[in-house]
């Protein structure tokens, strides 16, 4: 599922191939799934005619801006992506929206599994879903103060309070393992147990995990070969860290965890 690195590695693409250009069509496929809020007639009339002026990000929210009208609000979903091209031929299957600019550039949005979604709002980030969402890590990590205070002294785990995206957009399964095993705190832990220390240690990693994999585009194979990342798939039985650490297989929050109990503690 793409989480925080992958959307923005699709803000990326958008912004390289819409930024500033004009939409000379709109092609929308008839999915009342995927169009959740507006019809797929609603959103080519109200875009046709517009000029990209901005393609922006939250957690796992990604968004055009336009010179006038509302805004195109795309969220991926399982599988979803951007793809960015010119010739009609490399329309990749399972598109769901296409905008075609003057230039000839296209830029469209695949969905296999349709559990993306694709809606218009006036003010994305004052408007749900956005507006419900907590703090992106990768443009706003609360200090040391803020953060303990936004995490909270329940007893949720600290593996559910990661995921909870109203605490932080764009946080996954793998990247909350990943944080949690290099700051050695064992995902089954209360938040309300967690010493300050901890806390800061989680808050460093959490910050340091989506920088680097923003950084390399979130291409995996170029994560650094000591994250857990690169061990964490498939449920094997005898899978070890990179320093022989023996991983188990949990089930923390409702959800697949990858840790490593002899490390977290």
């Amino acid at each position: 599922m793409p989480e925080l690195p992958e959307v923005e590695r699709g803000r990326l693409v958008a912004e390289m191939v819409a930024h500033g250009r004009t939409v000379r069509r709109v092609r929308c496929a008839t999915d009342r799934i995927v169009f959740c809020d507006q019809s797929p007639a609603t959103v080519s009339r109200r875009l046709k005619g517009r000029t990209v002026t901005a393609a922006c990000r939250h957690g796992k929210q990604l968004w055009l801006e336009f010179d006038e009208g509302p805004a195109l609000l795309l969220h991926f979903g399982m599988t979803g992506a951007l793809h960015g091209y010119e010739a009609e031929a490399d329309r990749p299957r399972f598109w769901k929206i296409e905008l075609e600019f003057t230039d000839g550039r296209r830029l469209a949005m695949p969905d296999p599994r349709r559990f993306g979604r694709i809606r218009l709002r006036d003010d994305p980030r004052a408007e749900p879903p956005i507006s419900d969402l907590g703090f992106d890590p990768l443009l706003e990590l609360p200090g040391p103060a803020a953060f303990r205070d936004r995490l909270g002294r329940g007893t949720v785990t600290i593996k559910g309070r990661l995921l909870d995206q109203r605490f932080a957009a764009g946080v996954g399964n793998w990247i909350a393992d990943e944080i949690l095993h290099q700051a050695a705190v064992a995902p089954h832990r209360r938040v309300r147990d967690l010493s300050d220390e901890e806390v800061e240690t989680i808050r460093r990693r959490l910050g340091a995990i989506i920088r680097k994999a923003v950084d390399v585009n979130s291409v995996s194979s170029r994560f650094p070969r000591t994250w857990l990342f690169h061990r964490r798939w498939g449920r094997p039985e005898d899978a070890v860290t990179a320093k022989g650490h023996p991983i188990e297989i949990a089930t923390v929050a409702g959800r697949t965890t990858a840790w490593v109990p002899s490390v977290q503690r």
